[in-house]
């Protein structure tokens, strides 16, 4: 595993931690490849019962790292095994906690939603603004959040790219806990112990329960996913949005 994704152990937890803090914890080829790698150890190791997702830096990921977008990472970052960062599409057994400070944006909030549970501080942001750069929110934020939140403000969400705040997460039902600024790791540390204190397979056997309705259509979902996100990433407008984000300019749209 490389340094971009760190791996500690607290007892039966698993402290995982994006680590680009210079990049705002940007999901590039080199963090996808060691993001799964990280996902596999929680799920292989018979000593691990929960894991705890963190980012090192501002902010916990502020999504894609556009500019491995535009240098031909595509593939590597989004068409893998696992989906999005290798998580996004993982099917995964142990409970996983997102812990959010500063921002959740874009794929960020795609991780943290692919999640079981999240804690989050006050004054984070989150925010799908991909229709923004001319893109989907295609690893998962179109079809997870409007299964989590009523369909009208997920569609509003989505359809307009604005961001929101903890406050607003909460009200929302998107939190799981929501605490001090500074105080997130702890409290999601809190909250994994407490699960953690439960027994494995019992554990495991409720979060499988849990989700039993939300994945028998799950399949064709992702199907037609996958198809619209391809149509989409393979467009003229998909490259121009990142280019306009890198030269810090107002993109120009030619629907195509």
């Amino acid at each position: 595993m490389t340094d971009s994704v760190l791996f500690e152990t607290d007892g039966n937890i698993a402290v995982i931690t994006l680590n680009r803090p210079d990049r705002r914890n940007a999901v590039n080829a080199d963090l996808a490849d060691a993001l799964t790698a990280a996902i596999d150890r929680l799920e292989t190791d018979p000593a691990l019962d929960v894991g705890v997702l963190a980012g090192n830096g501002k902010v916990f990921c502020a999504g894609m790292d556009l500019a491995a977008f535009a240098d031909g990472q595509q593939d590597a970052i989004l068409n893998r095994a696992g989906g999005f960062g290798g998580l996004t599409e993982r099917a995964r057994t142990k409970p996983l906690i997102a812990v959010v400070h500063g921002a959740a944006l874009a794929g960020g909030f795609e991780l943290a939603i692919a999640c079981d549970l999240i804690v989050a501080e006050e004054g984070a942001r989150f925010g799908v603004p991909e229709v923004i750069r001319g893109l989907i929110a295609g690893a998962g934020g179109a079809l997870r959040l409007a299964e989590l939140v009523p369909q009208a403000r997920a569609r509003e969400i989505l359809l307009t790219g604005r961001l929101f705040d903890t406050a607003e997460a909460w009200d929302l039902g998107l939190l799981s806990r929501r605490c001090a600024a500074g105080q997130a790791r702890d409290a999601a540390l809190q909250l994994a112990r407490e699960i953690a204190a439960n027994a494995p397979l019992a554990v495991r056997g409720t979060l499988a329960t849990s989700k039993l309705l939300r994945d028998i259509p799950a399949g064709a979902a992702w199907a037609e996913n996958t198809r619209l996100l391809k149509t989409c990433l393979d467009s003229q407008d998909a490259l121009e949005g990142a280019r306009a984000f890198l030269e810090r300019r107002a993109p120009v749209w030619t629907g195509k």
